[in-house]
């Protein structure tokens, strides 16, 4: 086949060695920001799942038995020690007291006039008008007239309390919960609960750091002085909305007992709650303040990688990227706390981490 000259000089041409081909263009170094690692002291702030419970919670019950003839409180209410809370039938009870206090009535007597036959006694003993034998038994029967009043004293106590039980009053201040029995229901005494009174204010807050938290906390001299109660430890509880608690609360107790169910131990906050926010049964976040820790390094959340249940930083050497294993203990507020893998002066990627990986070139900008 041939070709026309014009045609066959391009095919020449394209074709000819010793043509340049066009150079690959570099491109410039990815741009990041890093901060530089520095050591300093920390106020931790511990955040732990809390329960509220009510710093003191009686059961209602009557001492004696019987019908409820009225319930003169409303489920829910605040009461004051000593309010009527439950009226039961009386009549029984009264019968029970008029003849208790009519018998005591006939043993005072009895026993009035045996002392006053030893008391006549005594005196005709003196001229010897009486033998010692009727003394004797006089005072005998005098001591004897006395024990059985006694005897009747305390029936008539008894009967005069049971009468007084049929009234159950709140024995402590607080909020009155459901009512367990009503109006009509027998009560079989002791046995049987009417109601409960939980006492609100205070209230307590508990929670349980984890076995190698406290363990931690034990080994540190100034957080081992600080884990008792009244110290200068604070504590917030956060409401469901997120909204902390009006007050602060202070260390109350610490059980000394390990669960065996879960291994921890229990720790109580209480708070004055005076606005009635914090509820028995409820669920809050709570945060321990006061602890701090010298030499400590932080670092943004957002440089920390979690990737197969390792922690991993990208750190600038250089102008090359290095990936780093690290040991990210707790968050306060919005970073993490470094246990393991970083030392002062080291420079973290913390924004551009997701366009470098290690060995990549990158030009560090300083970033927050």
């Amino acid at each position: 086949m041939r070709l026309p000259l014009p045609g066959l000089l391009l095919v020449v041409a394209l074709t000819a060695p010793g043509c340049d081909e066009p150079e690959a263009v570099t491109p410039p170094p990815t741009e990041v920001s890093v901060v530089e690692v520095s050591a300093g002291r920390l106020e931790e702030v511990h955040e732990f799942t809390g329960n509220v419970e009510a710093s003191r919670s009686v059961q209602v019950r009557a001492q004696v038995g019987g019908v409820i003839q009225a319930r003169p409180f409303n489920e829910g209410q605040a009461v004051r020690a000593g309010d009527v809370l439950f009226r039961l039938d009386r009549t029984a009870y009264e019968a029970e007291s008029r003849s208790a206090q009519a018998r005591l009535a006939e043993a005072l007597a009895r026993a009035s006039n045996a002392r006053q036959t030893l008391a006549r006694y005594e005196a005709l003993l003196k001229d010897n008008a009486v033998s010692r034998q009727d003394y004797d038994n006089a005072v005998s029967l005098a001591q004897q007239a006395g024990a059985a009043a006694e005897e009747v004293r305390g029936i008539a106590d008894r009967a005069r309390k049971n009468l007084d039980d049929t009234v159950v009053r709140a024995e402590l201040a607080g909020r009155v919960g459901k009512a367990l029995l009503e109006v009509g229901a027998r009560v079989r005494g002791p046995e049987d609960v009417l109601t409960t009174i939980d006492v609100l204010d205070p209230i307590y807050v508990t929670f349980r750091p984890s076995a190698q938290q406290l363990l931690a906390w034990r080994r540190d001299p100034d957080a081992n002085r600080l884990l008792r109660p009244e110290s200068a430890l604070r504590f917030e509880a956060i409401l469901p909305d997120g909204a902390p608690a009006p007050s602060v609360g202070r260390l109350d107790f610490i059980d000394p007992v390990v669960d065996p169910a879960t291994g921890t131990q229990q720790l109580r906050a209480e708070f004055s709650n005076r606005d009635r926010l914090l509820v028995p049964g409820q669920f809050v976040r709570i945060r321990m303040l006061g602890l701090a820790r010298d030499s400590a390094i932080v670092i943004p959340q957002r440089a920390v990688l979690l990737q197969m249940g390792r922690q991993t930083v990208y750190l600038v050497a250089g102008d090359s990227v290095l990936a780093r294993d690290v040991v990210a203990s707790s968050w306060t507020g919005d970073r993490w706390l470094i246990e393991q893998g970083l030392a002062p002066g080291d420079k973290v990627i913390v924004d551009g981490v997701q366009k470098v990986g290690p060995g990549s070139k990158v030009k560090a900008i300083p970033g927050q």
